[in-house]
């Protein structure tokens, strides 16, 4: 068995909680990063109506954001950050019990339809798992994120998830009051 010396340094500190006086210098805010959310009165009915939404936030841009430069390139307004979707497979047996299960995640819409529908149409995964398959949408999962230039200069995100809207990152709270009012004209958005 080898051993080992390991030398040790114990320095002590003579600052304003101990004995003397500190020379460290604090820490001092220099901005408050803020983040706000709205828990929807009713969640999306499905990741279409969710998308839907943001195809016109990208379109149409409501909250007066503007394109900026970065790392050499001009960057849009409004552009997605990240997306995912999520959900599950179900398999039940005659009796209706519960035999197996396959959770499914994509990193877009389009991809997370094909996945559920080759798990669904797979019969040799349904003899596997000694059931029948069903997706019950119900309990599938989505986000996706806009990252966002006002046009202060700020880059803020809002992320769209099954239940709720975050706005995240900003420093103005006319950039929340902003979103709060347009979110307060679309019904899906209560």
């Amino acid at each position: 068995m080898k051993s080992y010396i390991i030398p040790l340094s114990i320095s002590l500190c003579r600052c304003a909680h101990g004995r003397g006086q500190t020379n460290m210098a604090d820490f001092v805010s220099k901005s408050v990063v803020k983040s706000a959310e709205r828990v929807l009165a009713t969640p999306f009915a499905s990741k279409d109506a969710m998308n839907t939404i943001i195809g016109d936030i990208l379109a149409d841009n409501p909250w007066g954001c503007t394109s900026y430069e970065s790392g050499g390139e001009t960057n849009p307004a409004v552009m997605k950050s990240s997306e995912y979707y999520s959900g599950t497979v179900v398999y039940e047996n005659n009796e209706g019990k519960q035999v197996g299960r396959i959770s499914v995640r994509a990193p877009n819409s389009g991809g997370f339809d094909t996945n559920i529908a080759t798990i669904l149409a797979n019969a040799t995964l349904s003899t596997a798992m000694g059931g029948t398959a069903s997706h019950d949408s119900s309990e599938d999962g989505y986000s996706v994120t806009l990252k966002c230039h006002a046009a202060n200069g700020e880059l803020f995100n809002v992320a769209f998830k099954r239940d709720k809207i975050s706005v995240s990152s900003y420093e103005s709270d006319s950039i929340l009051t902003t979103i709060e009012t347009w979110a307060d004209t679309v019904g899906a958005l209560a």
